[in-house]
């Protein structure tokens, strides 16, 4: 089989899913997709004139590459192994590139089956906007086999612009749940200080151009300062489950390590209280509701 990926069956057309599958139909690969919801991958069918197949296997027949970015580990291992799953319709030898942020013990055991079965199996979170997923500059952190990895390069290089081969399988789903983590943290410092700054009468704009220029700069008050402000919650990035969700993994692992993760507890009990409040379909920007 040659190396370089060319035909590539895509599952997952979500915020990032849908961008990144459409940047591989643009790169000139024979992509095929599935989305759980039929009408979103006809839509995406003709939008972008590539296949939409009616089951995960139809989609992935003779694939010699298969990349997901679904919400966890169940809908990972659904799409591969259950019924009409993925994994038996693959071409021998294929790669599978799993971009969605599960836990590193799901991502290990997803792995063994696979290499059981003679695939490449490379875990592959992503991090970043969904302009970043449009624009294809996506950080992309990946952990697994030497061999995977320079098979997944050109689809890598398609998707993102730091691309960086964190290590052996569960190093690189780790290392995007602790950043998830700092991001959650950040974000909920930073609804503080929005709640503290309305009860003082402080002018936003101005808050946010000192805070942007300050030690307590970071990416969440760009991204999430003015829609915290305006209480503007849709979900244009992420949504706030999701973060939960990745919140409660990394807290989980790093126990199994022997490492407590304080600022990430705290964290989930805000995260937490919004999502039971009714938030968590909205942007994690939501947080700012567990706050005030």
């Amino acid at each position: 089989m040659d190396n370089r990926p060319d035909k590539v069956a895509f599952f997952g057309l979500g915020i990032m899913g849908g961008p990144m599958a459409a940047n591989l139909a643009r790169a000139g690969f024979d992509v095929s997709v599935w989305t759980r919801t039929r009408e979103n991958a006809e839509r995406f069918s003709a939008e972008h004139d590539v296949p939409a197949g009616a089951t995960p296997a139809a989609t992935a027949a003779g694939a010699d590459a298969l990349i997901s970015i679904l919400p966890d580990a169940p809908q990972v291992e659904a799409v591969l192994f259950g019924d009409d799953g993925a994994a038996a319709a693959l071409a021998p030898g294929a790669l599978v590139v799993d971009m969605s942020t599960i836990a590193p013990s799901a991502s290990l055991r997803i792995a063994e089956r696979l290499s059981g079965d003679g695939f490449d199996f490379l875990e592959a979170p992503v991090s970043g906007s969904r302009p970043k997923a449009e624009d294809g500059t996506l950080t992309i952190m990946a952990g697994g086999p030497d061999e995977a990895f320079t098979r997944a390069q050109p689809l890598f290089d398609v998707l993102g612009e730091r691309i960086v081969h964190v290590g052996p399988q569960g190093h690189g789903q780790l290392a995007k749940l602790l950043t998830n983590v700092m991001g959650a943290v950040n974000a909920a410092a930073l609804a503080e200080s929005v709640v503290a700054v309305r009860a003082a009468g402080i002018d936003p704009d101005a808050f946010l151009q000192v805070a942007e220029g300050s030690a307590g700069n970071s990416a969440m008050v760009t991204l999430k300062g003015p829609p915290m402000f305006e209480e503007r919650f849709e979900p244009a990035l992420f949504k706030l489950e999701h973060m939960l969700k990745d919140i409660r993994h990394c807290i989980a692992e790093a126990k199994a390590l022997g490492v407590e993760l304080r600022l990430g507890t705290l964290a989930e009990t805000l995260y937490a209280r919004a999502a039971e409040e009714g938030h968590g379909e909205e942007d994690f920007a939501a947080v700012l509701t567990a706050v005030e």
